[in-house]
């Protein structure tokens, strides 16, 4: 890889206190709720973008799916591998960047929760060319009929939160729902970026690269379940597949 982006630098510097987090408590519930959405077993392949310290990846092959795990932050792999030698399982950990997903159509599944990636610009990123390519990557890597899951960051509730100054002022840009970012970097990352959307978006972002939306629902850590998007809630929960034919979306 080349030198390290923005956020590679913060999560390699976040790693060791990242399960500290508020929103990484509710692992077992959300992983329940995988294997049901999903329509998981054991046995199944299921990729994990953005998987950061491994808790959902950990648990998953706990349950006997064969995970891969993809993250950009050399940190956060670290401490998913130890994570999986404490709980005596084998994930396959792959250090790379999410836009540039590489895989043959060999998943059952695949996730890409709490952002994972998805709409964490760096300086130079697209604001539409980011999301785009990692949706993308995760068609082609799926088998034709396969669903994912995404939990991304709620434009909705990014709107309702800034006022006409924050537009002003540059730390919320209307036009490409992208807020800078909150997150202390002790002074060794530029300013980061973080993109929200609005339903309508994703389902046409996701339906762009052959990825059948089926569900969109109030998607935020510890409070997941089929329920509509609250206004003001954290995140977004998109449930799709990739067409099993062409005549189901662009690919199949």
């Amino acid at each position: 890889m080349t030198d390290r982006t923005d956020w590679e630098r913060f999560f390699d510097g976040h790693a060791p206190v990242y399960d500290d987090n508020c929103f990484t408590k509710n692992t077992l519930a959300e992983i329940d709720f995988l294997f049901e959405e999903l329509r998981l077993a054991p046995g199944a392949v299921v990729l994990d973008v953005g998987c950061g310290t491994g808790r959902h990846a950990v648990e998953l092959a706990r349950r006997g799916v064969a995970v891969t795990g993809v993250d950009l932050s050399a940190g956060m792999l670290a401490r998913a591998e130890g994570r999986a030698a404490a709980a005596g399982v084998t994930v396959d950990w792959i250090r790379g960047d999410a836009t540039r997903l590489d895989f043959p159509p060999r998943f059952d599944a695949a996730v890409c929760l709490c952002e994972g990636s998805f709409g964490l610009l760096g300086a130079g990123d697209d604001p539409l060319g980011q999301p785009r390519a990692i949706l993308a990557g995760v068609a082609r890597a799926l088998k034709p009929g396969a669903p994912c899951l995404f939990t991304v960051l709620n434009g909705l509730a990014m709107i309702r939160k800034h006022s006409p100054d924050d537009a002003a002022a540059g730390r919320f840009d209307p036009l490409t729902l992208t807020e800078r970012s909150e997150f202390d970097t002790g002074g060794d990352v530029p300013e980061l970026r973080e993109r929200g959307f609005v339903p309508t978006e994703l389902r046409l972002l996701f339906e762009e690269a052959g990825l059948v939306v089926e569900a969109i629902w109030g998607g935020t850590a510890g409070d997941w379940g089929r329920r509509p998007v609250d206004l003001d809630e954290i995140e977004i929960m998109v449930l799709a597949r990739r067409a099993a034919r062409e005549t189901d979306g662009e690919e199949s």
